[in-house]
């Protein structure tokens, strides 16, 4: 390998050093992300027009690759949007509420339902909805209002967010990173969120209920919420049937995606349209005469939440999609003949120099997840996650899927709104508890289930 090639592999690992530094210190990575392209791609081509333009470009080359995600996310978010308007939503969980008897029941019944509706609609606009419907019928369980939050959190943000398996925007971000299919991303994440899940929450709940047993925390210090603001009035009938209606249309999809294989894009297409169509047939019946307008409303809605949670996305995905296929594009074939990619070449040469074993590249991916998730996003980190997996597997020469699968359910248990105040504010404020409490409950549980979940993935590996 010549000169030009070692230059350019150092100036890539000093940027993802700087970068990981700055999620340590709690700083915003776009800037850094920027110069590192610009970086990359002066000392490639020599050329300041050319690094200039390749910033620019290497955003073209991100939202390329991250639009289907982004499209999906922000028609899902849309769709909810007129479902809580008008009342629908709240009609599909309701039958949920008649199975809580006791402080137990509510723990458990209020995480599966807010997994479930995590996995179709994302936690995010979750959140609201399912705190609305179930604190109060938890509160009359015995289920203090922080048991509430710290269900919410864990099996929405945790447990659905971190697989990603209906939406698929977060195996989409870290297969990409990786260069590999996202159905082995989500294959190799089955396992190893089942794992994680299983081993936070029943620490969670078993946390819980001792506390509960002492005295330390009581449902006398929640602070009731009011139910979802019903904005727009439906006919009951139509309400009722509409509540059916989407969920089946959902699990029809889920459906159709193993009778006929659809995964990855095939699959985002999919949910994607059905959420579009509901939404749009939603909006209809209930605006009737605004009901053109009604649309466009809720899809600018949807579009506002999805480049919002994006945008600092784009930057850090933009900076390592240059580790792979991304720079070709940008810049063109300035990679000498020999050379497999940026990421690639330094994981041979790892492989050669530093004695890697499973054990190691283990470890290393959950502490990058665990760095990666301080910022309090999640997402923003899981391309550096993937890209990592793909450089220790080119050294192993295995164990890529369960590697990216790990660093991607790391960065988002961490950073997706389970351990990080600023990151679980929604869910804090909506069960009416200090967002600092709730972290800290969350905090053992949560590096109980990463230990386990590390461990478990070295077997795998």
């Amino acid at each position: 390998m010549g000169m030009e090639l070692a230059w350019l592999h150092g100036v890539y690992v000093v940027f993802v050093l700087l970068i990981i530094l700055m999620l340590v210190l709690r700083r915003d990575t776009s800037l850094v992300s920027i110069l590192g392209v610009a970086a990359l791609g002066f000392t490639a081509t020599g050329s300041i027009i050319d690094s200039v333009g390749g910033i620019f470009g290497s955003f073209m080359y991100a939202i390329g690759e991250l639009l289907p995600t982004i499209l999906v996310i922000c028609i899902i978010v849309a769709m909810s949007h007129v479902l809580t308007d008008t009342g629908i939503n709240e009609t599909m969980i309701r039958p949920m509420t008649y199975l809580v008897r006791n402080a137990t029941l509510a723990f458990w019944v209020t995480g599966i339902v807010m997994m479930v509706i995590s996995w179709f609609f994302w936690p995010s606009p979750g959140v609201a909805l399912v705190g609305a419907v179930m604190l109060p019928v938890a509160l009359r369980a015995g289920l203090p209002a922080i048991g509430v939050a710290v269900a919410m959190n864990l099996f929405g943000h945790g447990i659905a967010l971190s697989g990603d398996f209906i939406i698929q925007g977060a195996p989409s971000l870290t297969a990409k990173a990786a260069g590999i299919p996202v159905e082995d991303v989500i294959a190799a994440s089955v396992p190893l969120v089942i794992v994680m899940g299983v081993v936070t929450t029943v620490a969670a709940f078993w946390m819980l209920k001792k506390d509960m047993k002492l005295g330390l925390i009581s449902s006398a210090t929640a602070s009731p919420v009011a139910r979802s603001e019903v904005k727009v009035r439906l006919p009951n009938t139509t309400r009722k049937t509409l509540a059916v209606v989407v969920p089946v249309l959902f699990a029809l999809d889920v459906i159709a995606m193993f009778a006929y294989n659809l995964q990855g894009g095939e699959a985002t297409a999919l949910i994607g349209g059905t959420a579009l169509l509901i939404l749009i047939v939603t909006t209809m019946l209930a605006h009737r005469t605004n009901g053109l307008e009604q649309v466009t409303s809720h899809l600018i809605q949807g579009f506002q939440f999805g480049f919002k949670v994006f945008g600092p996305v784009i930057p850090i995905a933009a900076f390592f999609y240059m580790g792979d296929s991304g720079f070709v594009s940008v810049f063109g074939e300035v990679l000498p003949a020999a050379s497999a990619g940026i990421v690639n070449d330094l994981g041979v040469a790892l492989a050669h120099s530093i004695p890697i074993n499973k054990e190691v590249a283990a470890l290393t991916l959950t502490a990058v997840g665990v760095i990666t998730g301080l910022d309090g996003s999640g997402f923003s980190g899981i391309t550096l996650a993937g890209s990592l997996a793909q450089l220790f597997a080119t050294a192993l020469g295995s164990g890529i899927a369960t590697l990216t699968a790990l660093g991607q359910i790391t960065a988002i248990w961490v950073g997706g709104g389970t351990i990080i105040p600023w990151a679980l504010i929604p869910a804090a404020a909506i069960c009416g508890v200090d967002p600092f409490e709730l972290a800290r409950r969350n905090l053992y549980p949560v590096v109980i289930g990463l230990l386990v979940t590390t461990l478990f993935a070295m077997f795998l590996l």
